[in-house]
């Protein structure tokens, strides 16, 4: 069993940064990819970013490239997501989740069913 407790969202102004974190526990942390994502009022759960095991591979949604950075560290079993330059459609409660599979760790995909484990959520909201 693994646990996922994210933390570091809030509400902050347009053009603004949050940093989110996820702390894991409960399995090997680099053994699983992890990921990102987010659910805004009214609309579907959807993929904002994923990174491999290692940290070398990090994949993003068209929508936060060049804005989001995810990183790792696999010491404190802890992923984060950077995100600058906010906006009012960023707002959503972000979703870290957990991948394990041997297949796809290395190069994780962007698919809810992918990712057996996931956090409760924290909520980010963006003002005009």
């Amino acid at each position: 069993q693994v646990q996922l407790v994210e933390s570091g969202g809030g509400l902050v102004q347009a053009g603004g940064s949050l940093r989110l974190s996820c702390a894991a526990s409960g399995r090997t942390f680099s053994s699983f990819a992890m990921g990102w994502f987010r659910r805004a009022p009214g609309r579907e759960r959807e993929f904002v970013s994923a990174i491999s095991w290692s940290g070398g591979s990090t994949y993003y949604a068209d929508s936060v490239k060049g804005r989001f950075t995810i990183s790792r560290d696999n010491v404190k079993n802890t992923v984060y997501l950077q995100m600058n330059s906010l906006k009012p459609e960023d707002t959503a409660v972000y979703y870290c989740a957990a991948d394990f599979d041997p297949a796809r760790i290395a190069t994780p995909g962007a698919l809810i069913y992918e990712y057996r484990y996931w956090g409760q959520g924290t909520q980010v909201t963006v003002s005009s």
